[in-house]
């Protein structure tokens, strides 16, 4: 069976290296399903999950932006940060949640606002990885 290596890096250090036989991941231009031997390319992530699927289940990874950089036989994440589902502390992204959403009720300022938004959206995607590992 044909397999693509898969490796997601974050400046902390190394977070997911395997083997699967499938990549999906959401990029800046949409939606992206990753095969062996795909051309080679390089994307912009969004804030989502990358799905590995690995002898007929699915392995979830939250990402939080970077870059994507496929190769016939190789996937590269470059991630700011990653985590895999087991690993994410639930109630330490539920809390980041509230947080979030408490900051944008408020309505401050336009830089603050932005950064509480992807606060929202990076501690949202971490439960929804968690919910479907």
């Amino acid at each position: 069976m044909n397999v693509l290596k898969v490796s997601i890096v974050t400046p902390d250090g190394p977070v997911y290296e395997s083997e699967v036989e499938m990549v999906s991941t959401k990029a800046e231009t949409g939606e992206l399903g990753i095969l062996p031997g795909h051309i080679p390319f390089v994307a912009p992530l969004e804030i989502g999950a990358v799905r590995l699927k690995k002898a007929g289940k699915t392995e979830y990874v939250a990402v939080s932006g970077g870059f994507l950089e496929v190769r016939p036989e190789k996937v590269t994440i470059l991630a700011q940060s990653a985590e895999i589902a087991e690993n994410i502390d639930i109630a330490r992204a539920q809390a980041a949640k509230a947080r979030a959403e408490q900051y944008l009720e408020a309505k401050r300022d336009d830089i603050d606002f932005k950064r509480a938004q992807l606060a929202l959206r990076r501690a949202m995607n971490r439960i929804e990885v968690y919910q479907n590992r």
